[in-house]
């Protein structure tokens, strides 16, 4: 339109209205910010299972074990590709680009994942094991979802070598906490090993970064836990003796890394004070 008196037009020009239409750049999801979305559906889902087919019918006093182990199974492989989903989103983003928002995203569905559904997870178990003790078992949940949130936070503040993690990463301590659960220890042994994860989820423990070849196995392993944890909710033959394996499997990864980077420190110690005498020597 023209306005008759200036010969003017009255609507913007199009560059104009593109400047003023376009989307703020801290409001566009870049792929890599896509599959952190899915890290975090996938952490609701594995609540929503451990729910429906364990707490509830535990609750009305349902019989049917196989109903509670298949959501059980659910619930962890939902985890497990929760961490996929973890594990591909830093690789995209390196690859490609993240988005100003990609850091708090990834934050805040790791907390989702790896913190509040495995802890839920134990809270369950505290409720629906035999020899299980409800109140305890709040505890130790409380203390896992406390140690992946100072996790979170103190990875967002503190600055550490280049390849390294400091203390345990979450999706690798959610999915010991939970293979703790599934191994079925005596409560004591269970607890004392959870406390344990959630230490080390705190601690000063340097974890490689999963870059390379070990990103490659990492995933393997995942698939490989997902194929055990379908064996066994199917009552596959050898199907639990399958899953006990992988569980136990876990925990010795959980305990062997860390005395592998302490014996390293120890070693990288001995040499510098090695060369620093050598340095002083005429």
């Amino acid at each position: 339109m023209i306005d008759p008196d200036t010969k003017a037009g009255w609507v913007p020009e199009a560059d104009e209205v593109d400047q003023e239409e376009e989307m703020p750049l801290s409001l566009r999801l870049s792929i890599a910010d896509t599959l952190t979305l899915g890290n975090a559906t996938c952490g609701f889902m594995a609540v929503y299972f451990t729910t429906t087919g364990i707490l509830i019918p535990h609750l009305t006093g349902s019989q049917e074990t196989g109903m509670a182990r298949h959501s059980a199974a659910t619930a962890v492989i939902l985890m497990l590709c929760a961490a996929v989903f973890d594990l591909f989103d830093g690789l995209v983003a390196r690859k490609l680009r993240s988005s100003p928002m990609g850091a708090e995203l990834d934050n805040l569905s790791d907390l989702i994942s790896f913190g509040l559904a495995p802890a839920y997870f134990v809270l369950v178990y505290g409720m629906v094991a035999d020899d299980a003790h409800q109140r305890v078992a709040a505890v130790g949940a409380i203390v896992v979802l406390l140690a992946v949130v100072l996790r979170l936070a103190r990875f967002s503040c503190v600055t550490v070598k280049d390849g390294t993690f400091q203390g345990m990463p979450s999706p690798f301590g959610a999915l010991t906490v939970v293979s703790i659960v599934l191994l079925e220890l005596p409560f004591v042994a269970t607890l004392l090993a959870i406390l344990g994860t959630a230490w080390l989820m705190v601690s000063r423990v340097e974890y490689p970064k999963p870059r390379g070849r070990l990103a490659v196995a990492m995933l393997s392993w995942i698939v490989l836990g997902m194929g055990l944890m379908a064996a066994w909710a199917f009552d596959a033959p050898g199907g639990q003796l399958l899953l006990q394996t992988g569980c136990a499997l876990q925990l010795v990864m959980g305990a062997v890394i860390p005395l592998f980077a302490t014996a390293r420190r120890v070693n990288n110690f001995r040499d510098n004070r090695r060369e620093a005498r050598a340095a002083q020597l005429p």
